[in-house]
């Protein structure tokens, strides 16, 4: 594990290595990303039926990297006391993490898979604060984790919430990843550090409520793809706990995006779901089709970007 400052002084890179395979990468990998249907349990063991029925139909269909989305763990909410304050639930559900994690590492080695398990309240060493963490499990038992790096107003002034400061680069037996959670794809910054590192493809779980806040992340995910010359993997919650304020409502749609070139899928989409429906998006990526648009694309914007901090160092007002 190695940590380069990055993106001023106040955010780190960290490269996280979960191959076990010498070294050798894989071009085609299947991936799937779900709409996951948040709905009330009445115990740990419906979630964990609900989670691992997703896992065991991932691996049925050879799938080698499965997604899941932003905050699908609040589903857990009611199981505890839905009426104080959302703070207090938020400060509950970080209790279930080591639970979680078990789960999570027990399917990802029984079914040979990585899962980037959505995201999941986490309390710090001293337990007062609470960052929204998605962590990261290789089928080797590895893992790792990417805390978010810009809280939403809901996440700062009303969970209370607090940001990340570490920018994680995922290592597998296939490639290198990052992990851009829901708001973070909205800054370009993030997934271009990311991309210049040697990621190839930028994993967002995301969790919005309404059309609007899904189609920020969405276009933005698209631009990234453009920016980066990577695959972006968008994983979505839908469905609704209207019991409990902060998931009353759900709008999403998971998706596999890709640059717009020749090499690549029509518009830019690989593979899409219906909004709104519970569903798991499959589809293969080319990770050499990436290498090869980075060094031969129509356009070469990674490359280019080399040169655009000297360009704004020069830029000029002009009064008219």
């Amino acid at each position: 594990m190695r940590v380069v400052p990055a993106l001023k002084s106040t955010l780190y890179f960290e490269v996280v290595t979960h191959s076990n395979q010498g070294g050798l990468l894989l071009n085609r990998v299947r991936v799937a990303t779900l709409q996951y249907f948040i709905r009330p349990v009445l115990s740990f063991q419906d979630f964990e039926a609900q989670v691992e029925s997703l896992v065991e139909t991932a691996a049925d269909y050879k799938v080698r990297l499965i997604v899941f989305p932003e905050y699908f763990t609040t589903q857990l909410l009611t199981l505890g006391n839905i009426k104080v304050p959302i703070h207090e639930q938020i400060r509950g559900l970080a209790k279930q993490e080591d639970r979680f994690c078990e789960l999570m590492a027990k399917l990802a080695k029984k079914h040979n898979v990585y899962i980037v398990g959505g995201t999941i309240p986490s309390l710090s060493s001293n337990g007062e604060t609470v960052y929204n963490r998605c962590h990261v499990f290789s089928p080797s038992g590895k893992s790792g984790y990417q805390s978010k790096l810009h809280m939403t107003r809901f996440e700062s002034e009303e969970w209370h919430v607090s940001s990340g400061k570490t920018l994680k680069i995922f290592e597998t037996d296939f490639g290198k990843f990052s992990v851009a959670i829901c708001y973070d794809v909205e800054f370009p910054e993030i997934a271009r550090a990311a991309a210049q590192k040697g990621a190839q493809l930028l994993i967002t779980p995301s969790c919005t409520d309404d059309r609007q806040g899904f189609l920020r992340v969405r276009y933005c995910a698209h631009a990234r793809t453009i920016e980066n010359q990577m695959y972006v993997i968008h994983s979505a919650t839908v469905g609704s706990l209207p019991m409990v304020p902060a998931i009353s409502l759900n709008y999403g749609q998971a998706a596999i995006l890709n640059p717009s070139d020749f090499s690549f899928s029509r518009d830019g989409i690989l593979a899409e779901g219906v909004p709104n429906q519970e569903a798991m998006v499959i589809g293969e990526i080319n990770l050499a089709l990436i290498d090869e648009s980075r060094k031969q694309g129509t356009v070469l914007p990674l490359r280019d970007s080399q040169h655009t901090s000297e360009l704004i160092d020069v830029a000029e007002v002009v009064q008219i």
